[in-house]
């Protein structure tokens, strides 16, 4: 008798097409390389964050820059994760900035600066569960007054495999929504929502 598994939280359509296509890559190469997949936002978050209504806000480059930091290398056990940014550090920043573009809350000029610095960038894949860890330090500064600096985690379960085409596309596909839960709970930090206040 078959078992099906219905994946959850995606498409059943999207995640076969995403499965065959890394599981091609991974299976052709011995150590293959993979793109994240774009962020895409919280939405409800960013209603909430617009609610609020914060101030115009920059955003400093997110560090570290070195592509070679261990924050801006993934593996999935033998397959690399590459951000599609040319580091995970630029992920965090183009996502950071598109989010209060979003909200209209984003002015590269604005006296109010969002600085950030990935402590800790992490996926695990698992032999049935894997789950994911992102630690970043923000500090917010206007006119240069400190007004926060704070520390954040983002953490993320998905279901991972024994077999590498199932657990490196599981990975791969984890990887913004891990970045959503990091930023999910900067917005909705009081602490953060009154720094950015006008």
């Amino acid at each position: 008798m078959a078992i099906f598994f219905r994946p959850q939280g995606m498409r059943l359509r999207a995640f076969i097409a995403t499965l065959c296509a890394s599981a091609a890559v991974v299976l052709a190469a011995g150590c293959a390389q993979l793109a994240a997949p774009p962020y895409a936002a919280h939405y409800e978050a960013l209603a909430r964050l617009e609610a609020a209504r914060p101030g115009m806000v920059a955003v400093a480059k997110v560090q570290p820059t070195d592509p070679n930091d261990k924050v801006n290398t993934l593996s999935l056990r033998r397959a690399k994760l590459l951000s599609p940014s040319g580091t995970f550090a630029q992920y965090l920043e183009d996502a950071l900035a598109r989010d209060l573009g979003e909200i209209s809350a984003y002015d590269p000029k604005a006296p109010t600066r969002i600085a950030a610095r990935i402590l800790v960038n992490e996926l695990d894949l698992g032999v049935i569960n894997g789950s994911g860890r992102m630690e970043v330090e923000v500090v917010v500064t206007r006119a240069s007054a400190q007004r926060l600096r704070k520390t954040y985690r983002g953490e993320l379960a998905f279901d991972s495999s024994y077999a590498n085409i199932v657990a490196v596309p599981a990975g791969q596909a984890a990887y913004p929504r891990l970045v959503r839960a990091l930023l999910r709970q900067v917005y909705a930090d009081p602490q953060f929502i009154a720094a950015i206040a006008p």
